[in-house]
C-alpha cells in the first residue's frame, strides 16, 4: 500500500468510526467535497498536507493522531 492509499483508508476509517458522511466531513473541515473525494479515489495522487490538516481540524484531532495508525507502519517505498 502506498501513502496516498493509506491516507484515503484512514479518512474512511475515521468517518466510519464517527458515523460521518464525506459531505459532512467536507462541511466541518472547510474542504470541498470534490477535494475529499479526489483524495479518496485515483484523481489525486498527492493529497496535500494542508487539506489533511484542515480535515484534522474539522475532526478536532491533531496530525499526529491522524497518522498514529497501524495503516502507516509498512508503506511501500515511494522513491522508485
Amino acid at each position: 500500500m502506498n501513502t496516498k492509499e493509506a491516507v484515503a483508508k484512514r479518512i474512511i476509517q475515521i468517518c466510519r468510526e464517527r458515523k460521518l458522511a464525506i459531505n459532512a466531513l467536507a462541511n466541518i473541515s472547510g474542504v470541498s467535497p470534490s477535494t475529499i473525494y479526489g483524495m479518496l479515489n485515483e484523481k489525486s495522487q498527492n493529497p496535500g498536507v494542508v487539506s489533511i490538516k484542515k480535515i484534522c481540524d474539522g475532526l478536532e484531532i491533531s496530525l499526529r493522531e491522524f497518522f498514529d495508525a497501524d495503516i502507516f507502519e509498512d508503506l511501500e517505498q515511494e522513491i522508485r
